[in-house]
């Protein structure tokens, strides 16, 4: 039975949706729910046919997604912060991508024997690991630090620098099917190359003024944001074919290394939509998938994906990683892990319908490589990852570090206590002067929402062990420890009190409340704070217990005790603190507190 194409589209929002949760659930990279769930309604079960429910639109669609997603990927490309990398990640995305580009490339020419174009494509599309995949799997590897920043920081830039170096390639290609001499197709790639940059510049100042100005009201904003984006792609591709998506790429650079405009909204806003653009994309291009094409490749296909893993990663590393201080079992583990994502395969999708349009052969065998090197790196890497770490003994052995969710003064009180004890804090805060202040203290930092697309790929939790939502926003704190409690565990996400019990108010909201006394709220904290109380390290053991503590310091109000294994516990007025444990307790100023012992 034919299904009608108004309940074909509500399939893949229920699909992608579905991959998603699946992901969430799972704890597993999206794109293997997606793909699978793709390929599941599509080539498995003929539900989902693209190429007949769109039709020529199918194209379009596709390429305004992929500008979108790239897009909001440029806006994360901020010049300071890659002046700020180690030498090694800089490497990773010169040097090291050059050589990954050449050996798949070769490879795939000289293996599956495509055509030299074709190979190049592949090659080029491939160089992009990508922070979406990267982020989860290294939750679960927890790698040493000198890893896990070499990774995230490495599929965090390569991700536009490797899309810019992807279309340069495509637009060689398909130039030089369309120009006769050298010179010819010199002239049109300088074409394309000026009027992508030139549109996507002039975009990018007029929009960075009209945001930096106040020209848009702010509910007008994302919107605006969006519309511009569409029209710069499509003025450019007008004024020269293929140029829109370099266009794009050029306003959001453009945008992130503005001065004084603030694109926080703007990126929140384009994750979201990623989010969703990115999941209805994969499932859409799963469906394309010619399954029988993935068997028929063979032998050849499976030679090709030990190439990319045993040959073209180790030789990226040994290149990037020469002099460098990383030790030899650290340059393994790295050589080892570089999973591609979903960016790879929109951006090789796009690339091979453009293709096909001109009707250039061998266009679709694209995908089909590119989506069997996605499969075969997050699936094997993913499996494999952390007993390598683990067996190299570069795998953190305990997690122990401490996310507190705000950077206020009872935030910043709090963390410089527990880095007393030497359990390592990171604060996070949606306010700049919260951010600013806590990083003048020394406190590692991150400025935004926790939950966010851009945290996921930023905010480094590999050392973090338990939650602690220190926000005097009782919303902020409950969608944290929603956030955390699926990663973490029920009991190691907790949430401080903002005010005194109401009706109305919903169990999620205070199901982790479980912080301190019940009176013991946030505005009980900052007033005390505020009044001069301290919060006081005391050592308690056989000699110096708990009760002596309490004689010692009759106004003392126990927060934490940390316990010989590590694990920091939350306490109360009714709870006995265990003994030997550290004890971590506020002390008001017109009290008599103890010395710290």
């Amino acid at each position: 039975m034919e299904l009608p194409v108004p309940f074909l589209l509500v399939i893949i929002a229920i699909a992608s949706l579905l991959a998603q949760w699946l992901a969430w659930r799972l704890r597993l990279p999206a794109i293997l729910p997606l793909l699978l769930i793709g390929v599941l309604i599509g080539p498995a079960l003929h539900i989902l046919q693209p190429d007949l429910l769109f039709g020529s639109l199918l194209f379009p669609l596709v390429s305004l997604a992929v500008a979108i997603i790239l897009f909001e990927g440029a806006l994360t490309l901020r010049f300071d912060e890659i002046r700020g990398l180690g030498g090694v990640v800089r490497n990773l995305v010169t040097v090291g991508m050059l050589i990954t580009f050449a050996v798949i490339s070769l490879a795939c020419w000289g293996i599956l024997g495509l055509t030299p174009q074709i190979s190049a494509l592949i090659g080029a599309v491939t160089v992009v690991t990508g922070p979406t995949v990267i982020a989860p799997l290294m939750r679960v590897v927890r790698p040493t630090a000198a890893i896990n920043q070499v990774l995230r920081w490495e599929g965090i830039v390569i991700d536009p620098v490797g899309a810019i170096f992807t279309l340069l390639v495509f637009e060689f290609i398909t130039l030089q099917e369309q120009s006769g001499t050298w010179l010819h197709l010199l002239i049109m790639l300088a074409q394309t190359l000026v009027v992508g940059l030139a549109t996507g510049a002039v975009f990018g100042l007029f929009l960075g003024n009209a945001l930096k100005r106040g020209w848009i009201p702010g509910y007008l904003q994302n919107f605006a944001v969006l519309a511009l984006v569409l029209l710069t792609f499509g003025l450019s591709n007008t004024l020269a074919d293929e140029s829109g998506l370099l266009a794009v790429t050029v306003l959001g650079i453009w945008l992130a290394n503005m001065r004084e405009v603030e694109t926080a909204d703007i990126v929140e806003f384009k994750e979201e939509l990623s989010a969703i653009l990115l999941s209805a994309l994969f499932i859409i291009l799963a469906a394309r998938l010619d399954i029988q094409a993935l068997w028929s490749m063979g032998w050849p296909l499976l030679v090709l994906l030990l190439v990319v893993q045993f040959v073209a990663r180790p030789l990226c590393i040994i290149a990037s990683t020469w002099r460098s201080t990383l030790r030899w079992r650290e340059k393994l583990l790295l050589c080892w892990i570089a999973p591609r994502g979903i960016v790879a395969a929109a951006v090789s999708s796009l690339f091979a319908l453009t293709l096909q349009k001109n009707g250039y052969d061998g266009a679709d065998q694209i995908v089909t490589v590119v989506f069997a090197i996605i499969i075969g790196t997050v699936v094997l890497q993913s499996l494999t990852s952390s007993r390598l770490a683990r067996w190299l003994g570069v795998q953190q052995r305990k997690s122990r570090g401490v996310l507190i969710v705000g950077a206020n003064t009872v935030a910043r009180t709090i963390a410089q206590a527990l880095k007393k004890l030497d359990i390592p804090v990171q604060l996070s805060d949606n306010s700049w002067e919260y951010y600013r202040l806590a990083r003048m203290e020394g406190l590692p930092t991150y400025y935004g929402n926790v939950w966010s697309e851009h945290a996921e790929n930023y905010l480094n939790l590999s050392d973090t062990r338990q939650v602690i939502a220190l926000s005097p926003n009782r919303h902020q704190n409950a969608l944290s420890a929603l956030h955390f409690r699926h990663i973490f565990g029920e009991n190691r996400v907790f949430s401080i009190r903002t005010g005194p019990a109401t009706k109305g108010r919903s169990e999620k909201e205070t199901r982790h409340e479980q912080l301190f006394d019940a009176e013991m709220t946030w505005a009980r904290l900052s007033s005390l704070i505020a009044k001069g109380a301290a919060v006081k390290v005391t050592r308690l053991n056989e000699n110096f217990g708990w009760m002596d503590y309490l004689n010692v310091n009759p106004g003392a109000t126990p927060l934490f005790a940390r316990k010989e294994d590590g694990a920091l516990i939350p306490l109360n007025s009714t709870m006995t603190p265990p003994s030997p444990c550290t004890l971590v307790a506020i002390v008001e100023s017109e009290k008599s507190p103890s010395s710290d012992r």
